[in-house]
């Protein structure tokens, strides 16, 4: 039996198969964009075989999710009905005609679990499914889902029982993980304008695997809900106090699947239990965000009412002065839709550099001299460093700073420019860990006060341990 896990990002799709018993990955793929429309690139890693990836043009996000898992399918040799996935649904779509040779991509992400307890956004992810004819997933928990033999070689016995998504706002309804039905999805839906980047996404992602997989139940765990417990003082804004009780605007805070695993895998790493550590977890992908996490729980995220706020970011701006949002409607004369646009597409990274949205393709211009593209990698390290500052204090201790996410984890660059400035707080860097490191690796020297950490954030492996909870938790209470 098996558990498929997607993450619906505003610029990728991480999707992976784990076996329903051991949590152990079967399979992991990611669909990225990297900045482009209309096409993008799906990679799929099976342990212990060479990784394969197919460059994919696809007019729509759901259709872009659809090829990917049906690329899964291929490329493993799926047959059976669990796993079978609906011709007739969408266009023809271009994939690979072997899924073999070489590969540039290097080597296989980890696939070791841990033992803790039980974009430009793609053309086309702005448009939201028809959900108002959607009938919710009709299953039992001992349903099988399909046929009980192999659909991929390798994985005998095994059939996808649960898909699990990570979704991106719940606001104050939803701070427990849910069965998504057609009402979960018009509840969902509501809260689309507060995440215009993740929530269509999110919504397209699942659709496509409703295709994809009809009948198999479909689950979500909710980025809000490892911020329940942040203070009042921490999540109000100095606005009346009527805009919070009548209108909902507080701070909510997101990434919270990501800082919540590698909060547990901290203090794994540091061999101390979690009640003891002030950590902060910077979540640096096309969004980024920092948690300070004291006693296992988050007291304050950078973003807030909506992922607008805090760091820049791939295409969005982060905090910035009100004033200058009043200025250029009033001077200016741009109208709210374009502010909006403007704000959440064609900020951050894009807007100050000119080149992309992607941080590998500004970095390689800046290497290659581009003036604005150092500029942006400039302010974008600034910005981060600068926030941390700002947690350390709301902590008085750090024991741990983190990075993760795809920047996290792989730019020393940004590591070594983030943590410049930084002794003051007893953060230390060593240059040489950071530069040739495989996280899991702890990149501070040995007299560093706080340890310097980096992760490799396992969001779907806390979705999955999360699906299969529910369903046992399910298969328990219909028994």
């Amino acid at each position: 039996m098996a558990i498929l896990v997607l993450n619906a990002g505003s610029s990728t799709v991480k999707f992976a198969l784990f076996d329903f018993d051991s949590l152990e990955v079967l399979v992991r793929g990611l669909l990225d964009w990297a900045g482009k429309t209309g096409e993008a690139m799906v990679r799929l890693e099976m342990p212990g075989q060479p990784p394969v990836r197919q460059e994919l043009e696809v007019p729509s996000y759901r259709e872009a999710v659809f090829a990917a898992l049906k690329l899964l399918q291929k490329c493993f040799g799926a047959s059976s009905d669990q796993y079978r996935l609906h011709d007739e649904v969408g266009p023809p779509l271009k994939l690979m005609q072997k899924c073999f040779g070489t590969s540039s991509l290097g080597r296989a992400e980890s696939t070791d679990s841990i033992s803790i307890p039980e974009r430009d956004t793609p053309e086309g992810a702005d448009r939201l499914p028809d959900i108002a004819g959607s009938s919710g997933p009709r299953f039992s928990a001992t349903s099988s889902g399909g046929r009980s033999d192999s659909a991929l070689p390798g994985l005998a016995a095994r059939k996808i029982r649960v898909v699990g998504h990570r979704l991106i706002h719940g606001g104050e309804e939803i701070r427990q993980p849910v069965w998504i039905d057609a009402q979960m999805k018009q509840t969902i839906a509501r809260y689309r304008h507060l995440a215009p980047l993740h929530i269509p996404a999110g919504l397209e992602a699942i659709a496509a695997t409703e295709e994809a997989l009809p009948g198999v139940p479909q689950m979500g765990v909710f980025d809000t809900a490892f911020f329940a417990d942040i203070p009042p003082a921490a999540y109000l804004y100095p606005v009346p106090y009527e805009w919070y009780t009548q209108w909902g605007i507080r701070r909510y805070g997101f990434h919270g699947t990501s800082h919540a695993y590698c909060t547990e895998r901290a203090a794994q790493m540091l061999g101390r239990p979690v009640e003891e550590l002030n950590l902060i977890i910077c979540h640096l992908g096309q969004g980024g965000s920092a948690t300070a996490v004291q006693s296992g729980k988050a007291i304050t995220n950078t973003m807030g009412f909506t992922p607008l706020e805090g760091f820049m970011m791939g295409t969005r701006s982060g905090t910035v002065d009100p004033g200058i949002l009043l200025y250029v409607m009033r001077e200016h004369s741009l109208s709210v839709e374009e502010l909006d646009y403007i704000l959440h597409h064609r900020s951050g990274l894009l807007g100050l550099s000119g080149v992309s949205s992607d941080f590998r393709q500004v970095e390689a211009a800046a290497a290659q001299g581009n003036h604005r593209a150092q500029l942006a990698l400039d302010v974008y390290a600034y910005r981060v460093r600068a926030m941390i500052g700002a947690l350390a204090v709301t902590l008085g201790r750090v024991d741990a700073l983190v990075f993760t996410g795809g920047i996290g984890e792989n730019s020393s660059w940004l590591r070594k420019e983030v943590c410049r400035g930084l002794q003051c707080i007893g953060v230390h860097l060593d240059p040489e860990k950071n530069q040739h490191l495989r996280p899991d690796a702890d990149i501070a020297p040995a007299d560093s006060p706080a340890r310097v950490l980096v992760i490799h954030t396992r969001e779907d492996y806390m979705i999955a341990r999360c699906a299969r909870q529910m369903l046992l938790e399910q298969m328990a209470s219909d028994s």
